[in-house]
């Protein structure tokens, strides 16, 4: 999965839910952004395995509801 596409996942689903969402910092290797009071990291590789991107999403499943990515 492309980094850019997880982010911008991320970000309409916490506006969905009237929740802010924005990047904290950058370090060399991950960013880390933060939804409604919950931090995680995010690789800052072009592309993200799907395990990776899958273990961010259900990291913020207490967040944005279970399973928030699936239509």
């Amino acid at each position: 999965m492309k980094r850019r596409a997880l982010i911008h996942r991320i970000r309409v689903a916490a506006a969905d839910h009237g929740i802010s969402c924005h990047l904290v910092r950058q370090g060399s290797r991950h960013e880390i952004w933060e939804v409604g009071g919950l931090r995680f990291a995010v690789p800052r590789h072009r592309d993200i395995s799907e395990r990776t991107a899958e273990s961010i999403v259900r990291e913020l499943e207490p967040i944005l509801g279970e399973r928030w990515w699936r239509p």
